[in-house]
């Protein structure tokens, strides 16, 4: 079965029209986060502080996914002929792959980043956030090992409040990111990822007690395939409580061979992100007749919902293509990408991922909804200059 993580570039944009602004978050502030020392402002920082911009709490923003350690290397298309791969592709690792992965570390360069979808994207939330650290919670398992404690280190160093379930029968999952020009076939082999337990770690005190201080929670469809179970509670939680629960489609396989789990999950879906190939499986599953992705977004929008409160947000990627955002019956915007030269970018692994942490950045401060796929592009283009989703120190988002 298929699986794995980070999503197609979908570089970056500005947006047209003036979205109503939509409310989040309550306004909470911890004095403590703000006496640091000063530090040489961004043009972004420097912009907030004139705008009296408001703080944000620590664990506001909650995300619950497979932290996998991402093995990334430029490769051949032989090597991806010999393992049966596709260019631009994510799937789960099976039999014939587990030779792949001691291949691809002996006769490649590569480099190791802590990855996994739902990390990567609270990841780059918090790096887009700054300040206060923390803002964004991550939960999934690992094992007790050496890549778990990388794991640890990665998530300390990005600022994220990390609470990972360790256990000692599997290893930390991996994920072979093969890099051919500027697409990228992953393959996940989920490991310690696949051994989420609700029972033993979402249901504790004191990890529910960080679950209760979310204001936006965030799942990729990967985590469909571990703990159905654990992603209800949550959305559950979100819908009795009036906060923001999205998800991602994250991969066609999710969309065709995890139909029932989707479904079970969509009624409490309030945003829902995916990329045009996501958007298309999707469409032929549910029987929708259409492979227009507007159609598509406004039908997505309009399946039933258990939170009426709030009307479902669809937001779709295509790439370098302009981004697609349905918000109701018969409001679909599309918001252009900013040009990005073909030499500039290093590998579009983690560009989908990114979208969505830049997106998330700005929803879990009560921007509107063009800002928020503005920082969604904006993310998404940073990342692709870069190898994986890494990122420089601070980013400088108007």
């Amino acid at each position: 079965m298929p699986k794995a993580f980070s999503k197609r570039a979908s570089a970056m944009a500005s947006g047209e029209p003036k979205p109503k602004r939509v409310k989040l978050v309550e306004k909470e502030s911890k004095p403590e986060e703000n006496s640091k020392p000063e530090e040489k402002k961004t043009k972004s920082e420097e912009k907030k502080s004139k705008h009296g911009e408001k703080k944000l709490s620590q664990n506001a923003l909650f995300g619950m996914g497979n932290p996998l350690l991402d093995i990334s290397a430029v490769v051949d298309k032989d090597f991806l002929e010999k393992y049966g791969l596709k260019t631009n592709d994510q799937i789960l690792a099976e039999d014939k792959h587990k030779a792949m992965f001691e291949e691809i570390v002996k006769k490649f360069k590569v480099e190791y980043h802590a990855g996994g979808s739902t990390q990567n994207t609270v990841k780059v939330a918090q790096w887009m956030i700054q300040r206060p650290h923390k803002v964004a919670t991550f939960f999934g398992c690992i094992g007790k090992d050496k890549f778990g404690e990388i794991l640890k280190q990665k998530a300390e160093e990005s600022h994220v409040d990390a609470h990972y379930y360790e256990q000692s029968e599997e290893p930390t999952g991996t994920c072979a990111a093969c890099i051919t020009g500027d697409n990228r076939s992953l393959v996940a082999n989920l490991a310690a990822a696949n051994c989420y337990k609700k029972d033993k770690h979402l249901d504790l005190e004191e990890n529910w007690e960080l679950v209760e201080k979310a204001k936006v929670f965030y799942i990729a469809g990967f985590f469909l395939t571990v703990s159905l179970e654990s992603i209800l509670k949550v959305a559950k939680h979100a819908a009795e409580n009036n906060k923001i629960f999205s998800l991602n489609l994250s991969a066609p396989f999710i969309c065709q061979f995890f139909k029932d789990a989707l479904m079970k999950v969509m009624p409490y879906v309030d945003i829902l992100f995916g990329n045009e190939t996501e958007a298309a499986m999707f469409a032929q599953e549910q029987g929708f007749e259409t492979e227009d992705i507007e159609e598509i977004a406004q039908k997505a929008q309009a399946l039933s919902k258990v939170n009426k409160k709030r009307q479902r947000i669809v937001v779709f990627t295509q790439g370098k293509e302009g981004t697609v955002l349905a918000k109701g019956k018969d409001k679909v915007e599309m918001f252009p990408v900013l040009k990005i030269e073909q030499s500039k970018i290093v590998d579009t692994n983690g560009a989908g991922d990114a979208f969505v942490g830049g997106f998330l950045s700005e929803l879990v401060q009560e921007k509107t909804l063009e800002e928020c796929v503005s920082a969604g592009h904006y993310a998404a283009n940073v990342i692709i200059r870069h190898a994986g989703c890494t990122f420089p120190e601070k980013p400088d988002f108007p």
